[in-house]
């Protein structure tokens, strides 16, 4: 299985609290017992690698609402292994990395407070705007080597302030400290182009699909 995928999934389990990693042939089942969310399938494989009969047959033993899958490869390819029982994202994620680097974090916003704290594995900041509404946040999971970033948010109302580029580089340089080297996030179509002008790097793109009531019972 592919080494990138793996750390990701190893780090994301720490982040959202779910249960350890269930290791299968084609990759691993997540439990996270979460409305909407109740399990995840994680592909191991990347791109070309991942084949279409191991997602079939993954995707055809799903019954319950809820599941979803994860798959490292264009949705213009998965979308074409399901039925319409799945919901898929059209737009593609995309697993990236970057080499971490400590310091680089720009000055904090004048009226902007920052806050960092760690627990449980996982460090989180939140960036309060000077209303104390939440303008942006994020965590960090350093899992040895590897540290996975996860839900970086910046609210509409606040971007383009340099509010990302502050959360992420100050989460990089937390997990530097802690020994990590690599660092390894899912990013979304909307925040690929924050993290490329960071210096990650994609090397996989990802497909996320959803099962649930057929299309046509769908409002």
């Amino acid at each position: 299985m592919d080494g990138t995928v793996q750390a990701w999934v190893n780090g994301w389990v720490v982040s959202r609290g779910a249960a350890p990693p269930m290791t299968e042939p084609w990759g691993w089942t997540i439990d996270v017992g979460m409305y909407g969310h109740v399990t995840r399938h994680v592909f191991g494989a990347t791109g070309d690698d991942l084949d279409e009969t191991s997602v079939r047959k993954v995707a055809g033993a799903v019954t319950g609402h809820g599941v979803w899958l994860k798959a490292f490869r264009d949705p213009s390819v998965v979308s074409g292994w399901l039925d319409d029982s799945w919901w898929i994202d059209p737009e593609p994620g995309c697993l990236m990395t970057v080499s971490l680097a400590a310091g680089g974090a720009p000055a904090v916003p004048e009226g902007y407070r920052l806050r960092r704290w760690s627990r449980g594995g996982v460090t989180r900041l939140m960036v309060a705007a000077p209303d104390g509404s939440l303008a942006a946040r994020g965590q960090i999971v350093p899992t040895g080597e590897t540290a996975v970033v996860d839900q970086i948010e910046t609210a509409p109302e606040h971007r383009r302030k340099g509010l990302g580029s502050l959360v992420m580089r100050t989460l990089q340089s937390a997990a530097v400290r802690q020994g990590a080297r690599t660092g390894i996030l899912a990013g979304t179509p909307a925040g690929r182009g924050l993290y490329e002008a960071l210096g990650w790097e994609v090397v996989a793109l990802l497909t996320s699909a959803k099962h649930g009531p057929p299309a046509s019972a769908r409002t």
